[in-house]
């Protein structure tokens, strides 16, 4: 119990020291304070100085929290960059990782550990660029929606992969599971196109500034109720995180711009105050760091999976850049695809649970997921300067899509 009560307050304090850290060099070095609340987590876990270790209950609130990050990448998905020419470009990158990551997956270890690692070295954090993308101006940018772009196919596919190769179904079967998750979610999805939303916009409205605090509470119901679902079909709980962010994005489309904007800053304050930090820190103290330092040979592959990340996830992502882009501007989006963590995290947590593959492995691609999160945002937003001021969004090729464009709402044809 007295670990407990160390932990509880352990945590929030160094969530809170996170921030200050990154605002103090970054006049230096703007590095993402993702990377601190991951350090400063390493620092503290048992492979450090040892003051807190795994919790049952903080382990449960790091992965609501991992749910949040999720429902909030689903909340940002811009549906025109989506169906696009950057769109098209950013699903066949994906596709050309996944074969190269599982290629590189099959060198290293046999059968479904091969997957594991193929969908690992796939993915792209979506949830953590969102943030860069938005402190750097970048978001509504050309560039920026290539990004978010890359990032909604890089977390998405891998989910999709996740929920049909490592359910424990056999492949058809999981897949029929998957369609009828789907399905339902469609449904879901129907109904906030479709469906009266001026009595909801209202009672949000009537309740932004009250102890009812209705969004925020239908928000929870949605997530979690999308999250109980797939936990229930045996799916990746991520993947209802993500639909979840989905469907609130299309409930709340129509609502007064005002209340968006403070319905939304209420999500982040909960997500980014409390919920996700708390993830990257526990993903921190439980990272094995004894299995890197205790083998030389694995500690000597964290570089190399790295690269490899680099290589198979960053190379194929130049293909969504926006037409006419430079060679810096590629570079910097090979960087960004190539960023990845929480996809990371949670399928080598499956493959360690199912015996897929050793912890020593799981801690390599964590590791290169951490350094992945420090490193590539940073050389990419170097590289990119000042040149989002010169951009106008929209410009990179989906000209006339609106940003919001949303699923059934027809869309310029092109060339």
């Amino acid at each position: 119990m007295t670990d407990l009560v160390g932990t509880i307050v352990l945590i929030p304090l160094l969530a809170v020291l996170a921030p200050l850290a990154a605002r103090a060099i970054r006049p230096w070095l703007p590095v993402p304070v993702v990377v601190f609340e991951l350090v400063l987590g390493i620092l503290v876990g048992p492979s450090v100085l040892g003051w807190t270790g795994p919790n049952q209950y903080i382990g449960l609130l790091s992965q609501f929290g991992l749910a949040m990050l999720f429902f909030v990448a689903g909340t940002e998905i811009d549906f025109a960059g989506l169906r696009g020419r950057t769109g098209r470009r950013a699903n066949l990158g994906w596709i050309i990782s996944l074969a190269l990551a599982v290629a590189v997956g099959f060198l290293i270890t046999p059968g479904l550990g091969a997957i594991v690692v193929g969908i690992a070295l796939s993915s792209t954090a979506l949830g953590t660029l969102l943030p860069i993308l938005r402190d750097a101006g970048e978001l509504k940018t050309p560039f920026g929606k290539a990004a978010s772009a890359l990032g909604a196919v890089g977390e998405f596919g891998p989910l999709i992969a996740i929920s049909i190769l490592l359910s424990g179904h056999r492949p058809g079967p999981a897949a029929l599971v998957l369609v009828g998750f789907l399905l339902i979610t469609a449904g879901a999805v129907w109904y906030a196109l479709k469906g009266p939303r001026g009595a909801l916009h209202r009672f949000v409205n009537a309740t932004l500034h009250t102890s009812g605090q209705f969004a925020v509470r239908v928000v929870i119901l949605i997530l979690l109720g999308l999250v109980a679902l797939s936990i229930v079909l045996d799916l990746d709980m991520l993947l209802g995180a993500f639909a979840a962010g989905i469907v609130w994005r299309l409930l709340m489309r129509d609502a007064d711009p005002l209340d968006h904007e403070a319905v939304e800053s209420k999500i982040e304050g909960l997500a980014f105050g409390f919920l996700v930090p708390l993830f990257f820190i526990y993903t921190g103290v439980t990272f094995d760091l004894g299995a890197l330092l205790a083998d030389p040979r694995l500690l000597a592959l964290v570089p190399v999976a790295l690269v490899v990340m680099l290589f198979v996830r960053g190379l194929p992502s130049t293909l969504a850049a926006p037409a006419g882009s430079d060679g810096r501007t590629k570079t910097a989006l090979m960087l960004l695809g190539a960023t990845g963590l929480p996809i990371i995290v949670a399928v080598t947590g499956i493959g360690v649970k199912q015996q897929l593959i050793s912890s020593g492995l799981a801690s390599v691609l964590v590791g290169a997921g951490m350094l992945s999160v420090l490193l590539f945002p940073l050389i990419a937003m170097a590289l990119r300067g000042s040149a989002a001021a010169d951009e106008v969004a929209g410009g990179e090729g989906d000209a006339g899509d609106p940003h919001d464009v949303i699923p059934g709402e027809a869309i310029p044809d092109e060339a």
